[in-house]
């Protein structure tokens, strides 16, 4: 096992009860997940998201897998980009996230997971992964499949807020989003459960790998050009592309 973090067990036993749990939690809280994000707005716009995609290589008709689409944030930044909403299909564990998903008509959304996507070998040209890799079971499974799903030449970039460097930078993010968020999760959601969704979106961030490691892992299941932009201390790129 590959983890990107230990089991967080204020929220849940032990690492095989992760899955289960996260899975269950974003299905609960999926219909409050974009007025959250939106209120929330930590490095996750459309403007954002659009960016970093285009930095990261993808360009106008490739195919793309976006992997934990969720409400369709990255996805709906990826269609705009290739031009066509049929070059793009969403993944994701939790079917309460994919019932809420707001995208183009002919964008196809699947049930699955990271470590076990349903997609033929050599489909993508690109995949993508908006702010989910601290949610995965197993990083190393993961990357496997995004090899496997990858054409030659193909790219991934996966999203993902990081801790800052210094304790005081470290502090003032984690009263914003230990504290304040899960107060405005309270006044805005639906579900009871939207503010521990909030609660333990910090906690994942503040266990998660470093990233030398998720580097690292990146190397080891033969990627190449592996690296990460960081764009105000905490808005991480996972970059890289599978050898030609």
């Amino acid at each position: 096992m590959s983890a990107p973090h230990p089991p967080l067990k204020e929220y849940y036993p032990s690492e095989a009860d992760r899955g289960p749990w996260v899975r269950r939690l974003f299905d609960r809280t999926a219909g409050d997940y974009d007025r959250v994000e939106h209120a929330m707005a930590l490095g996750t716009g459309s403007w954002y998201r659009g960016r970093a995609l285009r930095r990261a290589g993808l360009a106008a008709g490739m195919r793309v897998l976006d992997i934990g689409v969720g409400t369709g944030l990255t996805a709906c930044e990826a269609v705009r980009i290739v031009g066509a909403a049929e070059l793009v299909i969403g993944i994701d564990p939790s079917a309460g996230m994919v019932e809420c998903a707001k995208v183009p008509a002919g964008l196809v959304l699947k049930l699955g997971s990271a470590e076990s996507i349903p997609a033929a070998a050599g489909s993508a040209d690109f995949l993508s992964m908006g702010y989910a890799l601290r949610h995965i079971g197993d990083l190393s499974a993961a990357l496997a499949e995004f090899m496997r799903v990858l054409v030659p030449g193909g790219r991934i970039c996966m999203l993902e807020i990081t801790k800052p460097q210094g304790r005081i930078a470290q502090a003032l993010l984690r009263t914003y989003m230990r504290g304040i968020v899960p107060l405005l999760a309270k006044g805005l959601a639906r579900h009871r459960d939207t503010p521990q969704l909030m609660r333990y979106y910090w906690d994942t961030i503040e266990a998660c790998a470093p990233p030398e490691r998720i580097l690292a892992e990146m190397r080891a299941c033969g990627f190449d050009a592996a690296n990460r932009h960081v764009e105000a201390g905490i808005f991480s790129e996972y970059r890289a592309r599978k050898p030609s």
